[in-house]
């Protein structure tokens, strides 16, 4: 089993900002295949879960987030390592994606709640480069995209299904790092 987890904030004051990518991604790939992610109070999250996977969209807010990854890996008995978090980074270069299999949070609060709530660091990542913020880190996550930011994000849609399709898949990762890294 598989867990798929887009990171982002539940309030509809954050929808379409760049904290919410994950969600975004998360979204659009659900929209594709005719998913429908239903709120799971035991979970703390929207959730859909078929045979092989479980999509997760925490609404503990980002900072919170381990929570409800925590709580949908228990029951599912999914380990860390087959389980992809997508986040956004402003560390990265605009729309730039990483794949990773392990690391440190890199100062994103949602996967700092994930590492100490999973007590363990190796787990996928699809990170969403968000280009380097002008101003405070904090303004910028949380600010809305423009128009042409959000149309630019539709673009990578088909990279980032392509991603989740392949990990749900059980395609190793390194595979996919190398494929789409």
């Amino acid at each position: 089993m598989k867990l798929v987890v887009g990171l982002g904030n539940p309030d509809r004051k954050y929808k379409n900002t760049r904290h919410n990518v994950g969600f975004m991604v998360l979204d659009a790939f659900a929209n594709k295949n005719g998913y429908v992610l239903k709120e799971e109070a035991k979970f703390q999250g929207l959730v859909y879960k078929d045979q092989e996977f479980v999509l997760l969209k925490p609404l503990t807010y980002m900072n919170l987030s381990g929570d409800s990854v925590y709580k949908t890996a228990s029951f599912y008995k999914i380990s860390p390592e087959d389980i992809l978090i997508i986040s956004d980074d402003f560390n990265l270069p605009f729309l730039k994606l990483r794949l990773r299999e392990k690391g440190s949070a890199g100062g994103h609060n949602g996967l700092k709640s994930i590492i100490a709530s999973l007590s363990s660091e190796s787990f996928n990542r699809l990170r969403i480069g968000l280009g380097e913020p002008e101003e405070g880190a904090i303004d910028f996550v949380l600010s809305k995209l423009g128009k042409k930011e959000k149309a630019a994000f539709e673009e990578i849609y088909p990279q980032t299904n392509e991603i989740i399709s392949e990990f749900i898949q059980g395609i190793p990762f390194d595979t996919i790092m190398n494929k789409f890294n």
